[in-house]
């Protein structure tokens, strides 16, 4: 049996919840985006080469990968607040710390830090929006979710890029971590504390459970691979566009323009989309939809060569990631019972970071071997092969239990 414990004295509205979670991630990516397109630029300009950097981000993706699952699991027993603001604090930490990091070695423990921040915060939000949200509204739920987390997405790295432009890499981290602490502040006043979501019996009955979740629920499984192959692509994408962008010309603020422009295009069309997903007979359509769209964008970035090729690029990214990934988060929800619901967003989120950290550490020596053509379209052939993998698994039916 699942219990929920609220402990608010005065219960929030649904609409006043999304509100202030969506609030709350939007200052979340925003901060700690600014960083993201500018560390492999800023770990270049230290010497360090293509493969090395591929490295350093697969540290903070390692790490967030690994923790995200048992963490997930962590907030249905204590809580999904604490997790968070725990998760924002090492966020602003790692912001600080980048400014005096100046060697491979340092930049690689630092990312070890910042992914076990995204860790904690990630699962435990994405959770928070299945614990207060009606069954019937999961889509436009994670729609308007996502909206605000990749609304932060798209302006975090146009920001980032306008001022290490114009003021340099050091003032880049500092604004990330201010703005991360102003959102610990924001996070402690206005968050509400839902209290644990746990299931009732024995520690043996708690890992039977976890057990038929992850092993015996196949539409779960395929929804995981389904993200790994979406993450593996925007792994591509946030690791190497930058430096593709830069040998192809592009100054810095361009290259910030292009994530931004990809972010507006995802977050503008999740809330329409979301909307779509509750309507549709079967989400997973859209996912396949979705995802075979992303594969070929994430193709059509290693054959662009000026700024309209990427542009274009990041349009059909940024559409088909929207549609992608909203129907994935409502069909995580529907795969599991609720106590089990930090175990599933755990698992989402492992399987993002995991992506992105084998594309890292993968597709550097890949592209230093062969170029940024052959390595994006050998992203996107590893991408229709987790598709084809998740149309098959999905044919599974939930468990009646669920």
């Amino acid at each position: 049996m699942t219990t929920i414990e609220h402990n608010t004295a005065t219960p929030l509205s649904y609409a006043m919840f999304l509100t202030i979670i969506c609030l709350i991630a939007f200052g979340c990516f925003t901060a700690s985006y600014m960083r993201l397109p500018i560390v492999p630029l800023y770990a270049k300009s230290l010497g360090i080469d293509i493969a090395h950097i591929g490295i350093i981000n697969s540290f903070f993706f390692m790490t967030a990968g690994i923790l995200s699952l048992p963490i997930g699991i962590l907030s249905d027993q204590l809580g999904r607040k604490r997790l968070a603001v725990l998760g924002l604090i090492l966020l602003s930490g790692t912001s600080f710390l980048l400014c005096i990091s100046e060697t491979h070695i340092s930049l690689c423990a630092v990312y070890f830090i910042y992914g076990v921040g995204m860790a904690l915060f990630g699962p435990t939000m994405m959770s928070l929006v299945a614990d207060f949200s009606p069954l019937t509204h999961l889509g436009r739920s994670y729609g308007w979710y996502t909206t605000a987390l990749y609304s932060g997405m798209s302006l975090g790295p146009a920001l980032g890029g306008f001022v290490a432009e114009n003021f340099g890499f050091t003032r880049v981290f500092l604004l990330s971590g201010s703005f991360l602490l102003v959102n610990i502040c924001i996070t402690l006043i206005f968050l509400p504390s839902p209290g644990r979501i746990h299931a009732s019996g024995s520690k043996t009955q708690i890992f039977l459970i976890i057990k038929q979740d992850i092993i015996g629920n196949r539409p779960l499984l395929g929804c995981w691979a389904a993200t790994l192959g979406g993450a593996f692509g925007l792994g591509t994408f946030m690791t190497f566009v930058p430096l593709h962008a830069r040998n192809q010309g592009l100054k810095l603020d361009q290259i910030g323009i292009i994530f931004f422009i990809q972010g507006l295009v995802n977050a503008l069309s999740r809330i329409p989309l979301g909307y779509l997903s509750d309507k549709v007979d079967g989400r997973q359509k859209l996912v396949v939809l979705g995802l075979t769209g992303f594969s070929a964008s994430v193709a059509g970035f290693g054959m662009s060569v000026s700024l309209n090729h990427f542009i274009i690029c990041a349009v059909a990214m940024g559409l088909s990631m929207a549609l992608a990934f909203t129907s994935v988060g409502a069909l995580l929800a529907e795969t599991v019972p609720p106590g089990s619901r930090g175990l599933a967003m755990g698992g989402y989120n492992a399987m993002i970071y995991i992506g992105m950290m084998i594309c890292s550490a993968l597709m550097g020596y890949i592209i230093q071997k062969t170029g940024f053509n052959n390595g994006f379209l050998i992203a996107a052939v590893i991408i229709v092969a987790l598709i084809a993998l998740f149309y098959y698994l999905m044919g599974a039916k939930v468990p009646d239990c669920y």
